[in-house]
């Protein structure tokens, strides 16, 4: 099966590096143009959009801010006239610890919701007024296992970001599915990224793999596949689905 993207424009949150950085460059693959967006990394978002061809192109934007969120859109609308799928992945995971004076913990989690949650659920709302003049489109959302199974306790304003993630893009596929707009959400389960590494470096690798059913870390390379075959419309019949890459976490 071979998969051709060639007509489809896909803005990507989060893309200058792991899970999102992967996608891009597996749709850019594909042939589809990508909107590489990035928060600080400009040089690894040049980088990301220089290879994926195609006419990408890089564009930064500060998801704990509203209008910079809104901007984001506006942008890559502008430079691209559409957009055929969005994929939201940028994420934060920042620790809360039950410890932490109040100031500290609000911080922490305001941050963590904002960026996790509100600035998804903008890019959404924008994307699905979007597809309703245009016809349909898709949204991919980006959540975790954490949204399920719960994290470590310092980590508890990641997870209900996640689980909030999950319950936005059902609704989408409930509310919006007539409209031809399908929404799916990718669970990855602990993946070796940079983001990651916070958590290897304080409980080890070893702590993390043994949690898992196969022997190894999930790659960012192992999830963007999905992300692919879900924005080529095969899977649009999936909509509203939670598809787990978690290398088998829940059945270890």
């Amino acid at each position: 099966m071979t998969i051709d993207l060639s007509d489809q424009v896909v803005l990507v949150t989060g893309a200058s590096r792991g899970i999102g950085r992967a996608i891009a460059l597996q749709l850019a693959e594909s042939g589809a143009t990508v909107a590489v967006h990035f928060a600080r990394s400009e040089d690894s978002a040049a980088e990301v959009s220089s290879s994926c061809g195609h006419g990408s192109q890089a564009f930064q934007a500060d998801l704990s801010s509203i209008d910079a969120t809104e901007q984001l859109f506006d942008d890559v609308i502008r430079a691209y006239g559409r957009i055929d799928t969005l994929v939201n992945n940028a994420g934060v995971a920042l620790p809360a610890p039950m410890d932490a004076s109040i100031d500290s913990w609000d911080k922490a989690w305001s941050q963590t919701m904002r960026v996790n949650l509100r600035a998804p659920s903008l890019l959404c709302r924008m994307a699905i007024g979007h597809y309703q003049e245009r016809g349909g489109g898709r949204i991919i959302n980006v959540a975790s296992r954490a949204a399920f199974r719960g994290d470590t306790p310092e980590y508890m304003a990641y997870a209900a970001s996640k689980a909030g993630l999950v319950a936005l893009t059902r609704s989408i596929a409930r509310g919006f599915g007539k409209e031809n707009i399908c929404a799916f959400t990718l669970a990855p389960g602990f993946t070796r990224t940079d983001m990651a590494q916070e958590f290897i470096n304080t409980y080890g690798e070893a702590h993390a793999v043994d949690d898992l059913a196969l022997g190894t870390l999930t790659t960012p390379e192992d999830i963007a596949p999905t992300a692919v075959f879900l924005a080529s419309g095969l899977a649009d019949h999936a909509t509203g689905a939670t598809i787990d890459i978690n290398a088998g976490s829940y059945v270890h």
